[in-house]
């Protein structure tokens, strides 16, 4: 036992050195072969005890950024919250794949199950926190162009699936030629991308994103609201006398991170002047993040559109606040638990409708989605500006927060994927880093450096296609609980075969053994 819960320790541990910034993808499907060993053979609520305690070495110092500035209790809620849904999946784990003692790994419920772990901790509860999948940890690696056609689920389902076979060509090591076909089906898996170019040409578009520092980092950095607007306006303007002596071309966008304008530009005419002239300088259209004082006593984090002689075109508002960072679900009960929780004086209010900015430009109307922080990492949201026809997609958020964290590039990789998935060049703004421009293969161009002023400028292509990934949409998550629940009713179907009573009415509940298992594996040959 000792042994089964250090590997399943150790896996955790893996899964969180394969994102960034330590980003050891490779370390991804190993990770998933250590766990899928771990349970393998065990009864099912140990398979919960190794699940959990995978997920605590893999969320504690995974989402210890969490934690910067509000201290160790939302950081360890948080992680303990997340790693439940592992001892879940580590339950099933064991129980699906055979009873105790003589359980062999089937790689594809390990795959099955790692998906539907991922859409339910990314569902629930308010919302879900969709951090930290598998497929978050590929942006580097050879398998990224699955994406392109089964979307961030399936990329998981690919990674899940290698690490299924790894732990089985060591469980079934001394059957050779079961071991040397799951070894080729995860060379083969591994190799295939490789032959995938993922396509990047468009309509090129010159664009301009804004990182201009904050005063301070920590939960305090929009105590200076006006400095971090005059930040942005400075660096902007800086800018703009650059492209008018020629050292920087004539952008066709611009874009300012989430939290850019913490002053509300539509109730403060300082704020909105500021804007305005700015826009003016660098003829450009702008989009801005901004905190909006409505619907009174609640606020918005949104992104406004501004366009050169127009001004305040177009708003989007943002669809998906974080609970417990942007409104507090049930107060009164957290605060019993925490007075951490009026940190969030005001309880930021959902919107309702898909954001798709339409930026004239020289070249045309350019349909841009703008996706505001976390936001970037739920599958709808960024398929429904996608499918609403955005040929750009627009991450802006805010890092400052978080420190000298690794949540800045956990983000940018999810950014990364995203571009693959839905064919779509990123611009990834953020107010204190890490920016950067992203093309439609998931390469990076001006990556920044966090808590440093600087102007990313470039052309990124644009793109009409719908993605292979994009026209199947949800498909993927549905199909794989669907696999579960099949491997679940032929699991129990085969026990109650085996365990079929002497008498009528009379269960025989006792465990299941290695014959049990021959009977079972007889039954899998006929059936």
């Amino acid at each position: 036992m000792l042994r089964r819960l250090l590997l399943a320790a150790a896996s955790g541990v893996a899964l969180w050195a394969a994102f960034p910034t330590i980003n050891w993808w490779w370390l991804a499907p190993i990770a998933v072969a250590g766990l899928a060993l771990a349970t393998c053979g065990v009864r099912a609520r140990v398979g919960l005890l190794l699940g959990f305690s995978s997920g605590l070495t893999m969320f504690v110092p995974g989402l210890a950024w969490s934690g910067t500035y509000v201290g160790q209790l939302p950081w360890f809620a948080l992680a303990i919250t997340e790693s439940v849904y592992l001892a879940a999946m580590g339950g099933l784990l064991a129980w699906l794949q055979g009873p105790p003692g003589s359980a062999r790994v089937r790689p594809v419920v390990v795959a099955l199950l790692w998906v539907v772990q991922e859409w339910v901790r990314g569902t629930v509860p308010f919302g879900g926190f969709p951090w930290l999948q598998l497929a978050w940890s590929q942006a580097d690696s050879p398998l990224l162009p699955i994406a392109r056609f089964a979307g961030s689920t399936g990329l998981t389902f690919a990674v899940a699936l290698i690490g299924g076979l790894l732990a089985a060509v060591v469980r079934d090591r001394r059957t050779p030629r079961l071991a040397v076909a799951a070894a080729a089906g995860a060379l083969a898996l591994a190799l295939a991308p490789l032959a995938v170019t993922v396509p990047v040409a468009g309509q090129p578009l010159q664009v301009m994103g804004i990182q201009g520092n904050v005063p301070t980092a920590g939960l305090d950095f929009n105590a200076q609201r006006r400095a971090v607007l005059d930040n942005h306006v400075r660096l902007t303007q800086t800018a703009a006398e650059q492209v008018a002596s020629g050292q920087l071309p004539q952008p066709q966008l611009v874009v300012w991170p989430e939290n850019s304008s913490d002053i509300d530009p539509l109730r403060n005419a300082d704020a909105a002047t500021e804007i305005l002239q700015t826009v003016a300088a660098i003829k450009a259209p702008l989009i801005v993040g901004a905190v909006l004082q409505q619907p009174s006593p609640k606020v918005s984090n949104a992104s406004l559109l501004y366009l050169p002689d127009k001004g305040l075109t177009q708003t989007y508002i943002k669809r998906h606040p974080v609970p417990f960072a942007e409104y507090v679900p049930y107060r009164s009960f957290f605060r019993f638990f925490s007075k951490q929780v009026d940190l969030v004086r005001a309880d930021f209010v959902a919107g309702d409708q898909v954001g798709l900015f339409q930026v004239p430009t020289t070249s045309g109307v350019v349909p841009v989605t703008p996706i505001i922080c976390f936001e970037v990492a739920y599958d709808g949201l960024v398929r429904s500006g996608v499918d609403a026809g955005a040929q750009l997609i627009a991450v802006q958020t805010n890092n400052a927060t978080f420190g000298y964290s690794a949540e800045s590039a956990q983000q940018l990789a999810i950014s990364r994927v995203r571009a693959v998935e839905f064919g779509r060049s990123v611009i990834h703004v953020s107010t204190v880093g890490i920016s950067a421009l992203i093309t439609p293969d998931g390469r990076t161009h001006q990556r920044t450096q966090l808590f440093t002023p600087a102007i990313l400028d470039g052309t990124l292509p644009l793109r009409t296609e719908t993605t292979p990934a994009d026209r199947i949409g949800a498909a993927p998550v549905w199909l794989a609980v669907a696999g579960t629940v099949a491997a679940g009713v032929l699991r129990w179907r085969r026990r109650a075969v085996i365990a079929r009573p002497a008498e009528p009415g009379i269960v025989d509940d006792r465990p299941e053994t290695a014959d049990t298992q021959s009977a079972i594996d007889e039954l899998d040959r006929k059936t």
